[in-house]
């Protein structure tokens, strides 16, 4: 699969050089527009270079005739900010998109001949839209360049992250969360945040929505059907989480980057990149767009686990002292091992014909797993038939060891609950790296029943129907709520009220 770099600037330069022999073949002109693109002045001039680079002649070619291709746009967490082996000219000084070689678009197995990456690190809703600005003089407006890349080859595949940089202001709420940290007197960022988190998002939705309508304007007008490509919106991961210490290896959290207060690190976990996210796919639908769920795709490999696909803390020490914002900007981005997780996720999307989809690690393998829904549509409270309670995680913590039991129905997260129909595993919505689990696999009559890492072994296999919960090795064992607040224990099966959870 080849790579290639789409810019305006010095990467095209040769092949514009070459454009100006072939002025007077078909579909080349010297001045202005080139009727069969539709582009006009020096958006014209980069579609030709970039025509003779590819095919060694500026002409405009039927669709049948292009080579295929893939392009990703939106800001740094589809960039490469973090995974490092950036493309020349985008690490700095003068342009910090931070394109890597290793981003996610470069790395899957859609079966494309060319492959683009257009995102740039902290890039906007207006760096993307129709008319929108350049972020770098050396850079074009995203969908100018997507207009460009439409006209030369046959886009198959366009996948869309951003919003983090718009009413988010994403980044600089982690970077004032970690230095609230540092600067210990500050104390946590949550209680700051909160109240007016989901007014951001509710601010940022009908922009990301006009964004994707603009890109379907650019490959209108450049000749495509919208069946002709499949546009997926990408959702953005929880970089960080409370449950670092579960690390057998954890550094701490200064040598591990991990910075910040552990009450904030929820908070990012199990309120604003949910929030963010349900903003985000509500955009991706009101759009006609392919919504692609990837906010538990990093549980249980968030910055200070046992297998990072995340960057921490990173400090850029060949930039001037004291640090500034282009010093610190690769902290808490996907790393290479993150990247392969959003390219496989993509890969396996791809022809499916689903209009959403999530993505995760349900078993600590490594290896993400799609499936067809949004994630938000999977989980579900399990009440008890015999105490009127709900299942839930109690003291919404989830340690290794975390008890469960019941609890007054709300609504909350902690009482949300998802079974992998593969494995067998039951996960709290709190965090897809958490699962029921009887300790050590003890199957016998009183035994409390915990939440524990996932792992897909057999204390975690649980059948369950007709309302009951079962470990899958001991069948003949319930899970039991003995009171509206108790353990949840296991006890033998005597089909009681307490032992059904609907």
């Amino acid at each position: 699969m080849l790579r290639r770099r789409m810019a305006a600037g010095p990467g095209l330069a040769v092949a514009a050089a070459l454009t100006l022999l072939f002025t007077g073949l078909p579909g080349a002109s010297g001045a202005g527009a080139t009727p069969d693109s539709g582009l006009t002045g020096e958006l014209e001039e980069v579609r030709a270079a970039q025509a003779t680079e590819l095919y060694g002649d500026p002409a405009v070619r039927p669709r049948d005739e292009r080579r295929t291709s893939v392009i990703s746009l939106g800001d740094s967490e589809i960039s490469g900010e973090g995974a490092g082996n950036y493309e020349p000219g985008t690490d700095g000084p003068d342009n910090w998109c931070h394109r890597s070689l290793d981003a996610a678009i470069h790395r899957t197995g859609i079966p494309v001949d060319e492959t683009y990456n257009v995102s740039c690190s902290g890039a906007s809703t207006a760096n993307i839209r129709i008319g929108g600005q350049a972020q770098y003089a050396d850079e074009q407006v995203q969908s100018d360049s997507l207009a460009v890349v439409a006209r030369n080859t046959d886009v198959e595949t366009i996948v869309l992250v951003a919003g983090a940089n718009d009413d988010l202001q994403f980044g600089p709420v982690i970077t004032d969360c970690v230095m609230g940290w540092f600067l210990f007197w500050q104390g946590p960022c949550a209680p700051k945040y909160d109240p007016g988190w989901q007014d951001r998002v509710d601010g940022l939705r009908p922009k990301l929505t006009a964004t994707i309508t603009d890109l379907r304007t650019v490959m209108t007008d450049a000749g495509y059907a919208e069946d002709d490509y499949e546009l997926v919106v990408m959702g953005y991961p929880s970089p960080i989480g409370p449950d670092f210490e579960d690390n057998p290896r954890y550094p701490g959290k200064l040598a591990g980057g991990c910075t910040g207060y552990t009450s904030d690190a929820a908070w990012g976990r199990d309120t604003a990149v949910p929030a963010f996210q349900e903003g985000v796919r509500r955009a991706a639908l009101d759009a006609g767009a392919t919504y692609l769920d990837a906010s538990r795709l990093f549980h249980g490999h968030e910055v200070c686990s046992d297998n990072t696909w995340v960057s921490g803390l990173t400090v850029n020490l060949t930039n001037p002292f004291p640090p500034d914002s282009n010093s610190l900007r690769q902290s808490f981005h996907p790393n290479t091992r993150g990247h392969a997780a959003f390219a496989s996720c993509l890969t396996q999307l791809h022809g499916t014909g689903l209009a959403e989809a999530s993505c995760a690690d349900p078993a600590s393998t490594g290896s993400p797993e799609l499936y067809p829904f949004a994630w938000d549509d999977a989980f579900a409270p399990r009440r008890n038939d015999g105490t009127g309670t709900c299942l839930a995680v109690t003291g919404d913590g989830t340690r290794n060891g975390s008890p469960v039991g019941g609890a007054a129905c709300d609504g909350s997260r902690a009482q949300d609950w998802w079974q992998d129909e593969e494995f067998g595993s039951l996960h709290t919505e709190l965090t897809h790296d958490r699962c029921l689990d009887v300790p050590s696999g003890r199957y016998r009559a009183g035994q409390a029943v915990q939440l524990y890492d996932c792992h897909g072994g057999d204390n975690q296999r649980f059948v369950t129907g007709n309302g009951t919960i079962s470990p899958a090795a001991a069948p003949g064992l319930c899970a039991t709520l003995t009171g509206p607040t108790a353990r949840l224990t296991l006890q033998r099966c005597d089909g009681s009220p307490a032992q059904r959870f609907v």
